[in-house]
C-alpha cells in the first residue's frame, strides 16, 4: 500500500510539471484541448489568460470539478472563480484544491484585467500556493500570472501570457511551481465557428501545440473539439447554454493514463444570446 500511495504522488508531480498534463478548468477550454489563450472569454480565464476578462461586462461564477480523472480520486480537483467588472477594470478572485489527504495542493489567487486603447486588454493574476505531503510537511509560495489580448480586427485574436514569471518554487527545490511561456491566435468564421491555435513552452520542457474548434450549430449548443502535442492528446465536448447557466462537457485522453471527463458551470448575470455575440456587441472594435 506505501508503494501505491507514493506511486501516486509522483504521478501527481509529474502532472504538475508537466505544461500539457496540467489539470487546468473549466470544461470548454478542456474539449479544445486548452487552445484558447487568444480567446479567453469566461471567468476561468482567470486562471490562464486575465488579459480576457476585461472583454466581460457581466458579472459570472464558474465551478469546475473533477472527483476522479481517469477513474482515480487520488487526482480529484476542483476549481472556483468569481468575476466582477468595474469602471476601472474587471477583478476575480479564485481557488484550486488538487490532491488527496496524502498529497494536497491548494491555491488562492486574485486578478485585475483593463482595456486599453480599445483594442488592447492586459492583465495579471496573483496567485498564492500551499502544498501539503504526509510525512514531508507543507510549504507555501507566491507566484504571478501575466497575459496580453490583443485584437488584431473585430474576428482576429492574438494573445500571450506568462505564468509564474517570477520563478516561484516550493522550499529549496527549484521548478516545483511551473513556469510556462504562452503564445495564441483565435479566429472568428461564419459567425458561429471560432478556431483556436496556441503554443506553450515550460521551462525544461518541449513546446506544446495547442489546436480547437468551437462551433454553435445552433444558439443554445455548442460543439467542441481539440488536439494538443507533448504528450499527445485528443479531446471533445458539448455545452449547453440555458438561461442564465452554462453547463459544459468534455472528455479527453492522456496518451499514458487513457479517457477521462470533464464537467463545469458557470451562472452569469447578463443577455441570454451566444457569448461571443454579447463580447462583439460591447467591445464595438471596427
Amino acid at each position: 500500500m506505501k508503494t501505491l500511495y507514493f506511486t501516486i504522488i509522483l504521478l501527481l508531480l509529474h502532472l504538475q510539471n508537466n505544461s500539457s498534463a496540467q489539470i487546468m478548468p473549466g470544461a470548454k477550454q478542456i474539449a479544445i484541448s486548452n487552445s484558447s489563450l487568444a480567446l479567453s472569454n469566461d471567468v476561468f480565464s482567470h486562471f490562464t489568460n486575465p488579459a480576457g476578462l476585461a472583454q466581460i461586462n457581466w458579472s459570472e461564477i464558474g465551478i469546475y470539478y473533477s472527483p476522479a480523472p481517469f477513474g482515480m480520486t487520488e487526482l480529484s480537483n476542483a476549481f472556483a472563480a468569481y468575476l466582477q467588472p468595474t469602471e476601472f477594470g474587471s477583478i476575480a478572485a479564485g481557488f484550486m484544491t488538487y490532491g488527496f489527504d496524502l498529497y494536497r495542493e491548494n491555491n488562492l489567487s486574485i486578478s485585475y484585467s483593463s482595456r486599453f486603447y480599445d483594442r488592447i486588454f492586459l492583465g495579471a493574476t496573483l496567485k498564492y500556493h500551499s502544498i501539503s505531503i504526509k510525512n514531508y510537511g507543507n510549504s507555501n509560495s507566491f507566484s504571478l500570472l501575466l497575459g496580453l489580448l490583443y485584437y488584431i480586427s473585430p474576428i482576429t485574436r492574438i494573445a500571450f501570457a506568462t505564468d509564474n514569471i517570477t520563478r516561484s518554487s516550493y522550499g529549496d527545490y527549484n521548478d516545483q511551481i511551473p513556469t510556462i511561456f504562452s503564445i495564441g491566435v483565435s479566429q472568428d468564421f461564419l459567425e458561429n465557428i471560432i478556431i483556436n491555435g496556441s503554443f506553450s513552452k515550460e521551462l525544461r520542457s518541449e513546446y506544446s501545440l495547442h489546436f480547437g474548434i468551437d462551433y454553435l450549430p445552433i444558439q443554445f449548443v455548442s460543439l467542441r473539439f481539440g488536439f494538443s502535442t507533448e504528450p499527445a492528446s485528443f479531446s471533445g465536448g458539448v455545452g449547453i447554454n440555458y438561461s442564465k447557466f452554462e453547463f459544459d462537457y468534455a472528455s479527453f485522453n492522456h496518451q499514458d493514463l487513457g479517457f477521462t471527463h470533464q464537467f463545469s458551470i458557470i451562472l452569469h448575470f447578463s443577455e441570454d444570446k451566444p457569448r461571443n455575440k454579447k463580447i462583439k456587441d460591447y467591445l464595438e472594435i471596427k
